[in-house]
């Protein structure tokens, strides 16, 4: 495509008015204004067919096959011309899907080795599949006067995908078995479930695991040690329908409910227990079975990577009913889930509580950092009181709710947006201590 810049258009301008200063001083040359017209168009061609022609260019995108919500990266794309390469070359993507670009889409090229390049900055906004579509590769001819652009198919797919990167960055310390349970082994003997092994009585033990009939024979105090039992049943039930698509602090919450639920599976998964996912909003979503193994990450990102984000309400019932009658043992259930007021949970806690009767429950919520921001602003104005009590009465309903989900016996972690993958990594190591599951 050829068009010209801005100097043509300038120039075309000008030679209007000089036209008819010509024509009124000196009308026996008036044609000296098609002339400059003629002059004018004359140079566009010149400029056209000089230098880099349009189809001497071709174009090579390098960029990052996925990445994780949130995560900012760079598209960089190189022009390779026949010839010598023009200056002053610029790039524009033409790109669809979940990201953004918080520069703009536009990159000027810069001068490098087989070719100018330039880099466009995107950002991954939610979880799916942005594809590059095409590159738009455009530069000046040598007098300036026209434009030459070239639009060229990429057609290359980047994966956006949860962000695991709290995994990379934390495995370190969350899998140092030390770190969990303790350097010396005998505190991973006698703070499990399974029946080990009879001992002598020491200071610093459990007086409630003294058996009482056996030191009655033996005349001498003897407990019983217990081992810590491995390859129990954690699932990471999230909840996709349209709450918990709301952003945090520009992520959807969603979001941040898989990369915490990931950092637990990948602590879980290195001590032994079994992990399975399951989402739902009006009817479940994804589903997995309870594994183990080294694959097993592997598996559980991808099914978490195929969570859709939902305008659905969430069914409760049907999704919590759904999950117990899959599960044949009793499991740690790791419910990610938000509500906006006490009407709302109602369902929710009806549904949570035939969950107790044979499970384990551990609820997960993000701190509802607006509308704390809200309750404690500084009051400027009428329109500020009125923001800060209608955010107190709806903090005091979320607490209200908290409350009651702790007095029917379930775990409850409240957290902020960015503490919540270490805040449950640290309720599930602690439940594990207790031998509650």
């Amino acid at each position: 495509m050829i068009y010209p810049t801005r100097r043509t258009i300038l120039l075309a301008a000008a030679i209007g008015p000089a036209a008819l200063v010509i024509g009124l001083m000196a009308p026996a040359f008036w044609t000296g204004g098609l002339a400059l017209v003629a002059l004018l168009l004359g140079l566009c061609v010149a400029d056209t067919f000089a230098g880099a022609g349009v189809r001497s260019v071709a174009v090579a995108c390098e960029g990052p096959r996925s990445a994780g919500v949130g995560e900012s990266f760079a598209v960089t794309a190189q022009a390779k011309f026949a010839g010598r390469a023009p200056g002053g070359v610029e790039f524009a993507l033409g790109i669809s899907g979940p990201v953004a670009a918080p520069f703009g889409l536009i990159a000027e090229g810069e001068a490098r080795k087989g070719g100018p390049a330039g880099a466009v900055v995107l950002k991954a906004e939610r979880r799916g599949t942005a594809r590059l579509d095409c590159v738009w590769v455009r530069w000046k001819g040598p007098l300036g006067l026209v434009w030459k652009q070239r639009q060229l198919a990429v057609n290359q797919p980047i994966a956006i995908t949860p962000d695991i990167r709290s995994v990379s960055d934390k495995s370190v310390q969350m899998l140092n078995r030390e770190a969990m349970y303790g350097i010396r082994a005998q505190l991973q003997v006698g703070e499990g479930a399974e029946f080990e092994a009879l001992a002598d009585f020491r200071p610093g033990m459990d007086k409630r695991s003294i058996d009482w009939k056996t030191s009655a024979r033996h005349t001498m105090l003897v407990a019983k040690e217990y081992r810590t039992e491995r390859n129990n049943n954690i699932i990471m039930a999230l909840d996709a329908g349209r709450a918990m698509c709301e952003p945090v602090n520009g992520v959807p919450r969603v979001d941040r409910a898989v990369s915490a639920a990931l950092l637990t599976a990948f602590v879980a998964l290195k001590d032994g227990d079994r992990v399975g996912l399951f989402a739902f909003d009006s009817r479940p979503r994804a589903s997995s079975q309870p594994i183990s193994g080294a694959r097993a990450f592997a598996m559980l990102q991808r099914v978490a990577a195929g969570i859709d984000y939902s305008a659905n309400e969430t069914n409760y019932t049907l999704g919590i009913a759904t999950l117990a009658s899959e599960l044949s043992r009793r499991s740690l259930i790791v419910l990610f889930t938000e509500f906006a007021d006490t009407i709302s949970a109602e369902l929710m806690l009806s549904a949570v509580g035939t969950l107790l009767k044979r499970h384990l429950v551990l609820f997960v919520v993000l701190r509802d950092e607006e509308l704390e921001a809200f309750a404690g602003a500084e009051p400027a104005t009428p329109d500020d009181v009125s923001r800060a009590v209608t955010a107190a009465t709806l903090l005091r309903e979320r607490q209200l709710v908290l409350t009651r989900l702790r007095h029917l016996g379930v775990h409850v972690v409240e957290a902020r947006a960015a503490e919540a993958g270490p805040a449950l990594v640290n309720a599930y190591l602690d439940i594990k201590r207790r031998s509650l599951i």
